[in-house]
């Protein structure tokens, strides 16, 4: 991960890596005492919630995507052997926390829980545990940006989540039977138990990785908790003398127990020896109940459906922990986390920040200022061409050689290479034109090959089994940004034609302004000297000054867009977002900067540019004036001058001249914009393509996993029909449950254009999850389901019988004492 962290530092940021050695060696370190965590101890907990607050601290200073892939294990499902790796740090995130989840649960069942103590801990560590799955569910999936792993859906999770609330709930339930609280309490901690572990089994019907074995004993647990809840009312029912109420409650007790009993293929010899002793229990008091009301009390028994519904004690809560809800104030150095890594890096919100302002700089000048400047200067022009100015001055005033405003415009194009510039600029355009589109199409065409492949292997397979996203799915953003780059690339070639068209209208123009000083004297041909009248010469002396003005003009608005530029380019924001960033940290250590914080700086910021819209503004009215000014000076012009045709062909000729060459200088603006068009564009459909490759190499490897997977499923096809066809008979059985509305993923924004990503080191591979054939104590082994009871491995013969005994004492003493105590390896995970 260092390495990673250590490229992207060096390629995106302005300090340098070795500043920051120490935190690199940290996060390694972290990362390596992370996912080495396998024993149940509590010291693991400090171990796994550091380096989860210290990830969700360094997302503030990095992208997700850091160039690094995070390889994990799936803990449920039938792919538990198969790793699954993301360049994603919400995904390492998401694993650590959902490994700290299992922890706590490791710590709960490694307790002695026959003791109130042991109960109370075990409690905690179940809400501890449910609280980390609903973070992980509510924050950490929806900020994911990817496809969840297969064992974090919403299903599976909201399962998890409830079984882990309903062991917690059993700890409470057991507390007060043990303390002998009244029945009544009892009772409704009981029904709130079983509540919890119906809503577990039903998510998990819903879920398509929760085994059916968890959901048959999680239905067990439902209907044997929902007979303890009836047997204590009937209880409550006995104390209160509703004789009729209590025989009614203890039949549903013992409907309950029986279906409760039906699940016996699926549960332990323990809970079965409790549902046994239970049901033992409920027909004896039934046989008694029923023998004294119909001798005694003779009171009626009320059906099923006329009894009140037990009211709910709900004591377990999913509490999220501190340093997982909260990391922030774990790590201001004074917390038990000491300090944030990478505090001296700027943050990553920081850069874009900076990026915003500048780009958002760039458009208000180019859009408000330069371009509307350069837009009133091309009117005026276009109204001077539209009166045939300068030109029939310039022929009048200078009827034998050229004039001199020619003779510069033709040396600044000779200089600057004329036609032959243009040319060699459209030839240079064209092949970076060809590269882009040869680049595109390569990306192209891997979409389109892998996109192939996947529909051949779908059509071999069938949908059923091969049922990944298709490729359009799968790769929405890249087809989206190919969409886009085609549509690019038919502007370019729109505005490509047009520049073609444009040299191609005044081509001879320009070849005669870049020729020799002969040829440009042979296209414009002398006139006679005319005799001026007074009415023809203060005609002319108007529009020579109004023309003037113009050329003033010109060259005040020339000066005023380059200072403009120079005001852009050394407006520099970086201090003033630092000293602001530093503000944010001291007054709000625990809030993440984000660019939006500093909208108001912007604001404040931009404000500078507000003169020279003013000045843009300022120079629209007087161009109005001008403009007014011109059309009269050249009506007496034309008017003083009517039926003088001495001059038509040489003020013809001198206009074409200088409209080629104001026509020169926009074709020249057009190509450079146009060069600089297509390597801006050379840049993203590089990163395209490298993006279209890293998916096709992804969906192949992908692919060639998928198909391994199938070939080892056809070996255990009638297992995997049999588990279906049970899951569905399960579902059969569940109601929709009512959910609360979902804080779901949010939708793909459109790529934009980034910069390569740095090489990423070799895949960090998490250990292999502790599925040994020898499990160690205190850690839960899968192979072995999950069982709930059990007594202390190192507890005596005798003390075991007695744990080992039925859970409901003393609620019918008669009965054998219930069970508890620690786990105990032989009989894997037991609770209750």
């Amino acid at each position: 991960m260092s390495a990673a962290i250590k490229q992207y530092i060096s390629t995106k940021y302005d300090q340098h890596p070795d500043m920051f050695k120490k935190d690199l060696e940290t996060i390694d370190q972290l990362r390596t005492n992370a996912v080495n965590t396998l024993e149940a101890h509590v010291s693991g907990i400090q171990k796994l919630t550091l380096y989860a607050a210290q990830l969700i601290w360094i997302g503030g200073k990095f992208p997700i995507d850091i160039g690094v892939d995070f390889v994990w294990y799936p803990a449920l499902g039938f792919n538990t052997q198969n790793p699954e790796s993301q360049n994603n740090l919400r995904f390492e995130l998401a694993n650590v926390l959902y490994n700290l989840a299992v922890l706590y649960t490791q710590l709960a069942v490694s307790l002695n829980r026959s003791t109130s103590d042991g109960l109370k801990a075990a409690c905690n560590y179940f809400c501890q545990a449910a609280g980390v799955i609903a973070h992980i569910k509510d924050t950490v999936i929806p900020d994911l940006r990817t496809t969840p792993p297969e064992d974090m859906d919403t299903m599976t999770l909201e399962s998890i989540q409830q079984l882990l609330l309903a062991q917690a709930q059993e700890c409470f339930w057991s507390k007060a039977v043990k303390d002998g609280l009244k029945d009544a309490l009892i009772a409704k901690l009981a029904a709130k138990v079983c509540d919890l572990y119906d809503q577990a089994a039903e998510y998990g019907t819903k879920s398509d990785i929760i085994s059916t074995e968890w959901i048959h004993h999680m239905t067990a647990k439902h209907h044997h908790f929902a007979a303890a809840a009836q047997y204590r009312a009937s209880r409550d029912c006995l104390d209160k003398q509703k004789y009729g109420e209590e025989v009614a409650r203890l039949r549903d007790s013992l409907v309950c127990v029986n279906e409760a009993l039906k699940e016996s293929r699926w549960i332990n010899k323990i809970v079965l020896g409790d549902l046994t002793g239970l049901k033992a229990r409920v027909t004896e008091d039934l046989k008694r109940a029923e023998k004294d009301n119909d001798i005694i009390y003779l009171l009626p028994v009320p059906p099923k459906s006329e009894l009140k519904t037990l009211d709910r004690a709900g004591m377990a809560t999913a509490r999220i922990p501190h340093e997982v809800s909260d990391p922030y104030s774990a790590l201001n150095g004074k917390g038990a986390f000491g300090q944030p890594l990478f505090a001296r890096l700027v943050p990553y919100a920081v850069h874009v920040a900076v990026s915003i302002y500048d780009e958002r700089k760039e458009r208000l000048v180019n859009t408000s200022v330069i371009d509307e400047l350069e837009g009133l200067t091309q009117k005026l022009r276009d109204l001077l061409q539209s009166l045939n100015l300068p030109g029939s001055l310039q022929a009048l005033e200078k009827p034998l050689g050229l004039p001199p405003s020619l003779n510069a415009h033709a040396e600044e194009i000779r200089q600057q290479g004329g036609l032959h510039k243009l040319r060699r600029s459209m030839h240079e355009i064209s092949k970076l034109k060809a590269n882009d589109a040869a680049m595109y199409q390569e990306g192209v065409d891997l979409l389109k090959s892998e996109a192939e492949d996947d529909n051949k292997a779908r059509l071999k397979h069938g949908t059923e089994r091969w049922n990944r996203q298709s490729s359009t799915e799968a790769a929405k953003n890249l087809y989206t940004k190919a969409d886009e780059i085609e549509g690019y690339i038919k502007s370019a070639a729109s505005s490509d034609d047009l520049v073609k068209h444009k040299l191609k209208e005044c081509e001879s123009a320009i070849e005669v302004l870049g020729g020799t000083a002969r040829d440009l004297e042979s296209y414009v041909p002398n006139s006679k000297r005319t005799t001026m009248t007074p009415a023809v010469e203060r005609a002319v002396d108007g529009l020579r000054s109004a023309l003037s003005d113009v050329t003033k003009l010109e060259h005040r608005r020339k000066r005023r867009i380059q200072q403009v530029r120079e005001k852009v380019k050394y407006d520099d924001i970086n201090g003033a977002i630092l000293a602001e960033t530093a503000r944010f940290e001291r007054d709000y250590p625990l809030q993440k900067i984000e660019p939006a914080q500093f909208e108001n700086l912007f604001e404040d910021r931009l404000e500078v540019y507000n003169e020279d819209k003013e000045m843009v503004a300022q120079e629209s009215e007087f161009q109005s004036q001008l403009t007014s000014r011109i059309e009269e000076a050249n009506a007496a012009f034309t008017a003083a001058r009517r039926g003088d045709s001495s001059t038509r062909e040489r003020e013809q000729a001198l206009q074409r001249l200088e409209n080629a060459y104001f026509k020169y200088k926009e074709i020249v603006s057009n190509l450079n914009t146009g060069r600089k068009f297509y390597n801006d564009l050379a840049n993203i459909v590089t990163r395209f393509t490298d993006d279209c490759r890293n998916f096709a190499y992804q969906r192949r490897v992908e692919a060639g996993q998928i198909e391994t997977d199938l070939s080892t499923a056809l070996s255990n096809l009638n297992l995997n029909l049999q588990d279906q066809k049970e899951r569905h008979n399960l579902r059969s059985h569940y109601a929709p449950i009512q959910q609360q509305p979902q804080q779901q993923l949010p939708p793909f924004q459109q790529q934009q254009p980034q910069q390569n990503p740095p090489p990423a080191p070799e895949p960090m591979a998490a250990p292999t999850p502790t599925r040994a054939t020898q499990p160690e104590p205190g850690i839960w082994d899968p192979t072995q389901g999950i069982k709930f009871g059990g007594a202390p491995p190192g507890a005596p013969v005798q003390q075991r019988q007695q744990i080992n005994g039925n859970v409901h004492h003393p609620a019918y003493p008669n009965a054998n004492p219930r069970s508890g105590g620690q786990w105990d390896i032989s009989h894997g995970v037991r609770f209750g």
